[in-house]
């Protein structure tokens, strides 16, 4: 059974969450979807290790703010009849934070939740943008999300 991550990574500006989609290179799984972070857990990692690691791969970035989202990610995938819970995090870069893509993507943009039903396929990552930005604009994230980096 594969472990799976998710990275919802965001900045603020003025207060406002803004989240960075990344668009899926043409001969990847999921390609031409415009996604978040994500990745498989490797043996002996962590959820969370793995999830500083994907950005690390696929972006070249760490964070200043890392968090676990209280929810998962939840989707049935037919070919392996599996359904997968994917914890999901969400990991602050600061404006000045250089973007560079691995070969997995192709573009990037930076969007405000009112922009995802536009970019964003799956119902799962939806929600979770959403509960993000909620909890991010009510200041409602508990110190216990916090994962000290």
């Amino acid at each position: 059974m594969k472990k799976l991550i998710d990275v919802y990574i965001y900045r603020l500006n003025s207060g406002i969450p803004e989240f960075l989609l990344l668009l899926r290179a043409k001969k990847k799984i999921y390609a031409n979807q415009w996604r978040m972070v994500g990745g498989k857990v490797e043996a002996n990692e962590a959820y969370w290790q793995a999830a500083l690691r994907e950005l690390k791969e696929e972006l070249d970035v760490f964070p200043s703010v890392f968090w676990t989202i209280p929810s998962v990610n939840t989707f049935y995938e037919a070919s392996l009849d599996q359904i997968h819970q994917i914890p999901a995090f969400a990991a602050e870069i600061p404006d000045s934070a250089s973007i560079n893509l691995d070969d997995e993507h192709t573009e990037y943009r930076w969007v405000k939740v009112t922009e995802i039903d536009t970019m964003i396929a799956w119902p799962e990552q939806k929600r979770l943008i959403r509960l993000t930005d909620q909890l991010l604009r009510n200041q409602q994230i508990l110190p216990e999300w916090h994962i000290e980096l």
